[in-house]
């Protein structure tokens, strides 16, 4: 079999769901393939430049090798203006050989100004005229180099993100054109999401063989001919990839201990809207786990993928620590005001928690169902900083229940707690499509696109998208004591590079 994970994604490690599938196909004797596409796209497009006489472009691609140097070397995040610099530049190359034909690349996404990676007539274009895409030259000589010498007969590509979309149906394109006997399966989070609407069932059908909803390890084993008894767990490998290609300092190894959120209360999630079930491998069997594969891969960090790290997994790390700095998502439970629960959860090697605080009005909370209390969340940024476990904050604005005056309350609780927070997220709402919480709001399509995930709403407030824009360039992200703080997000890489200058400092500063 052969797996396939198209671009464009941050390239900073590999691909979570990958390395579960390749655990079960390993598990169950079945002969793989692996190409992290994205990855190697990305090498391509560094090496593969078109000429130019553009300064800052000539200067990029000129010091190309030494600004990947620079980025998989932790020194670098010890200045964060050479930083910036190196990925810049690296940005600038990625961009460029793209640029004339209406597609803009970055190191984090990619978009064609001709094509909607959510209207299916554009994937099927995409996948008819796959010779237009601007990796063409790299995965048709790719996948003709394994395809023509292997004997391959299932293909699978995983589609997770918009940003994957586009150029994943190119590359079915190419394989339902230059290989039309071999079986291809697709799957990944941005399937199944799709996939969740009834009308969709019929989707691509001619050019797909089967699509996989939910996790894939149990679909993909018998569509290979193995009988699978439920609860079906694998454990993930990561020796497929080629780890001295991604851009960070050392090997970084995604992992979750579990699948959907053990909260799934707050209203408008997309988990809830799409009736994602809740499942947890048992703590004590996830930590074990994941030490071994530490042990085996000797990664640099561990970036723990759920959702939410669920309170038991945050306790069995306490009793048996990972034997690697790790850092992921938790809810802001009372837990946190416990100082030597913070304390506790230091010494497991916890560089970094992001936390999704979304609003500092505690009635928006409320009507949020978030669970959580404005005041514990301060108490706990404080008990976190003081440990020296820094912070990544979530905040949502232009929820349906948020004023202009509730935006100014969570501007306020940000300057006011600007010391504890180490990196922002700042985000505009999206209503999740056929929401059931939306039956009281006056809704439109933001496009005419048959795929999309999100709807646009009527502000019951006159607090719509414009007017949040608005408050957010002019007001929060001019604020003195703010703008530090946003400033410090990693271009691109956003949280999956920030737990690298805490690292290297032992502070953010």
């Amino acid at each position: 079999m052969l797996i396939i994970y198209p671009p464009i994604t941050k390239p900073s490690e590999p691909p979570l769901g990958i390395a579960r599938l390749v655990g079960a196909l390993k598990a169950n004797n079945i002969e793989y393939h692996v190409v992290d596409a994205n990855i190697e796209a990305m090498h391509w497009l560094m090496k593969n430049n078109l000429e130019t006489r553009d300064r800052w472009t000539v200067r990029a691609i000129k010091n190309i090798d030494y600004n990947i140097t620079q980025i998989k070397n932790s020194k670098v995040f010890k200045n964060q203006e050479r930083y910036k610099k190196a990925v810049y530049e690296i940005n600038r190359v990625i961009g460029h050989k793209a640029s004339s034909k209406g597609i803009k690349i970055t190191l984090s996404d990619y978009q064609d100004s001709r094509l909607s990676p959510i209207r299916s007539t554009d994937l099927i274009h995409a996948a008819i005229h796959f010779k237009d895409n601007p990796f063409y030259g790299y995965f048709s000589h790719r996948l003709n180099g394994i395809l023509e010498k292997s004997p391959v007969r299932t293909i699978g590509i995983s589609i997770n993100y918009l940003s994957q979309a586009l150029c994943a149906f190119s590359i079915i394109g190419f394989l339902r054109q230059h290989f039309p006997q071999k079986e291809i399966i697709i799957g990944g989070s941005l399937i199944t999401s799709w996939m969740k609407e009834k009308e969709r069932q019929g989707l691509f059908k001619g050019l797909v063989d089967h699509i996989i909803v939910g996790q894939g390890e149990a679909p993909l084993l018998e569509i290979m001919g193995k009988q699978t008894t439920p609860p079906v767990r694998f454990m993930p490998s990561y020796e497929a990839f080629q780890q001295e290609l991604y851009l960070s300092p050392g090997y970084v190894i995604p992992y979750n201990t579990s699948t959907g959120c053990y909260w799934a209360r707050c209203t408008f999630c997309p988990e809830r809207a799409e009736k994602n079930p809740y499942i947890q491998i048992p703590p004590k069997i996830a930590i074990q786990e994941l030490n071994t594969i530490i042990d085996t891969a000797k990664p640099s960090l561990v970036h723990i993928t759920d959702n939410a790290i669920s309170p038991a997994v945050l306790n069995a790390m306490i009793k048996t620590p990972l034997n690697a700095p790790w850092y992921g998502f938790v809810r802001v439970g009372r837990e946190f005001i416990d100082l030597d629960f913070c304390m506790s959860l230091k010494r497991t090697e916890c560089v970094m928690l992001k936390l999704g605080v979304e609003s500092a009005d505690q009635s928006v909370l409320d009507k949020m169902n978030k669970g959580i209390q404005i005041e514990e969340v301060a108490t706990a940024l404080k008990n976190l900083k003081k440990v020296g476990i820094a912070t990544y904050v979530y905040f949502l604005f232009g929820t349906p229940w948020e004023t202009m005056e509730s935006a100014r309350k969570t501007m306020d609780f940000i300057a006011l707690n600007h010391s504890n927070i180490d990196f922002m997220n700042v985000a505009i709402f999206n209503l999740p499509l056929n929401c059931p919480e939306a039956k009281g709001l006056k809704t439109k399509m933001f496009y005419s696109a048959d795929l999309s995930l999100y709807e646009d709403f009527v502000h019951p407030e006159a607090w719509g998208r414009p007017n949040v824009r608005r408050f957010l360039d002019k007001e929060l992200k001019r604020h003195p004591l703010i703008n530090p703080i946003i400033q410090r997000q990693p271009p691109f890489f956003t949280s999956n590079h920030a737990p690298f200058f805490v690292m290297t400092r032992g502070k953010v500063c």
